[in-house]
């Protein structure tokens, strides 16, 4: 019995290090499960994007119809559309705060995109203004988003404009870029009818590269803007 009792005092206590040692294998389990998960195989769409189809006409058309137009020597000439900004302004906010919340998921669904809203910067007493108050949103399109929302404009929001004879000719700031108006929101086929709170204006900026009016409104017509004939 006193050697059993020697033997097992003579066994050496267990170190700091190989308790530390077991953590770290626990650690290590943890992190094998935690990489397998991680290398999960990611969820990816089998549908083919679909490019824009006014941007292949600008490019098959537009380009050689404007470089025959105007004797350009250099393709890198040619006007383009840089971007579209959409801007709502919502003088109602001041009394109203709550019809900007709408015009914010109006302007994005109208334009695929989330817009942000404008605030003021002045305090106008005669209006009951404030400095700092919402009175407005805004969104800039460019890219595919900017092609999408020209040819969904022109195609389809246009010509369910009541009355439409054409957009003015002269709505250019003598640098190639042209602004135009609607009335109401409700011409685009995003809108809810069942949803909207007051019918809403807007104002659509075309900004271009071009150096003249005469490009730019050359340039949106054979992208399909309805210009009047006078």
């Amino acid at each position: 019995m006193a050697d059993e009792k020697k033997t097992k005092g003579d066994q050496p206590p267990k170190s700091k290090g190989e308790k530390k040692g077991d953590k770290g294998g626990k650690r290590a389990r943890g992190g094998d499960a935690g990489s397998a998960s991680a290398e999960a195989p990611a969820v990816v769409s089998t549908t083919d994007a679909v490019p824009p189809r006014l941007r292949d006409r600008y490019r098959k058309d537009v380009i050689p119809a404007l470089t025959k137009q105007f004797n350009y020597k250099n393709p890198m000439q040619v006007p383009r559309l840089q971007k579209i900004v959409l801007n709502m302004g919502l003088g109602a906010a001041v009394a109203n705060p709550k019809i900007v919340d709408t015009a914010v998921e109006e302007l994005k669904a109208i334009g695929a995109q989330k817009p942000v809203v404008t605030r003021s910067k002045k305090a106008i007493a005669n209006f009951k203004l404030r400095a700092g108050l919402p009175i407005g949103a805004m969104v800039t399109l460019r890219r595919s988003r900017m092609w999408e929302f020209f040819d969904r404009l022109v195609t389809v929001a246009l010509p369910r404009t009541r009355d439409f004879k054409g957009m003015p000719r002269k709505a250019f700031d003598g640098k190639g870029n042209y602004t135009m108006g609607l009335k109401e929101q409700i011409i685009f086929p995003e809108i809810n009818y069942d949803k909207i709170d007051a019918i809403k204006g807007l104002n659509i900026s075309f900004v271009t590269t071009a150096k003249t009016d005469e490009e730019g409104r050359a340039l949106l017509q054979h992208l399909g803007m309805p210009f009047r004939a006078t």
